[in-house]
Order: C-alpha cells, then sequence, then structure tokens
C-alpha cells in the first residue's frame, strides 16, 4: 500500500471514528498533496508525500514556536498534536552519526573541499536524505565536514 493509499484509508477511519482533531489534520495533508498535484500536473510518489509531510510539520512547529511567544498555550497544543499525528506519516529518522557518516561519504565522493562547495554537497545530500533526515541536520553536518570538523 502506498503512503497515499495508507492517508486516504486512516481519513476513512477517522470519519467513521469521528475523531474530528484527527481527520481535520488528514484533510489538511490531503489538500496539499492534491494542491501539487494539480499545480505541477504529476501524481505524487511516496517520496514526494512524504516531502509535503516534512513541511507541513516544519510549519506547525514554528507556529508552535510562534504561539508560544505570544503565551497562547491552547493554540501550541493544537498544533504539537497536528505534528503528531502528521509524524505518523514519516519514514525512520537517521540519528545524528547516520546523516554524518552520509554526509562524509557525499563529499568524498564529489571531491568537495570547504566552504565553497556546501552548495554542490546539499544538492546531492537532499535527494539522497530526503524524507529519512531533517534538512536542518543535514546542513549542519555538512558545514561541520566541510570547515575540517
Amino acid at each position: 500500500m502506498s503512503l497515499k493509499e495508507r492517508i486516504t484509508e486512516d481519513m476513512k477511519a477517522a470519519m467513521r471514528a469521528k475523531d474530528t482533531e484527527r481527520l481535520g489534520t488528514i484533510r489538511l495533508l490531503t489538500a496539499a498533496m492534491k494542491q501539487k498535484e494539480v499545480d505541477e500536473r504529476i501524481e505524487l510518489d511516496d517520496g514526494a508525500v512524504v516531502g509535503i509531510v516534512d513541511k507541513l510539520i516544519k510549519q506547525r512547529k514554528d507556529s508552535i514556536d510562534a504561539f508560544q511567544t505570544a503565551g497562547r498555550q491552547d493554540l501550541a497544543d493544537k498544533e504539537a498534536a497536528e505534528v503528531q499525528v502528521l509524524q505518523a506519516y514519516l519514514p525512520a529518522r537517521l540519528s545524528s552519526d547516520e546523516i554524518a557518516a552520509e554526509v562524509r561519504a557525499i563529499v568524498a565522493e564529489l571531491g568537495a573541499k570547504g566552504p565553497g562547495d556546501m552548495g554542490k554537497v546539499m544538492g546531492t545530500a537532499k535527494q539522497r536524505l530526503a524524507g529519512k533526515a531533517e534538512m536542518g541536520q543535514v546542513s549542519a553536518a555538512v558545514k561541520a565536514v566541510l570547515s575540517g570538523g
């Protein structure tokens, strides 16, 4: 079963269970998936769906920070609940050691030297690690490796 099909089945289950919070989050996800399919005239594969889930989680985390700063814990809690639902659709994440090992392999493969090659390394890293690791962690690992760390 593809990730897209799993999301559709989960939406049906949430409707039957009358789980309105979960249903609302899944509907946001399906709307974002549909939007991408319509805009780009493509059929989403699992990798693209994971990318969308990642983006939605990042947006929720940014919102949580903003709400907590503004003293609106009720809204921050709602966003945190959405993050929990969305994280169920992500594959297992790589550890920081695994990310560093992957980055070192990419740097060696490309023959990258110094911070000037950051863009080249990040381009390859994004392709290989999309959905497997948070890009902020990947970026930090690339900086560390290229600066001789």
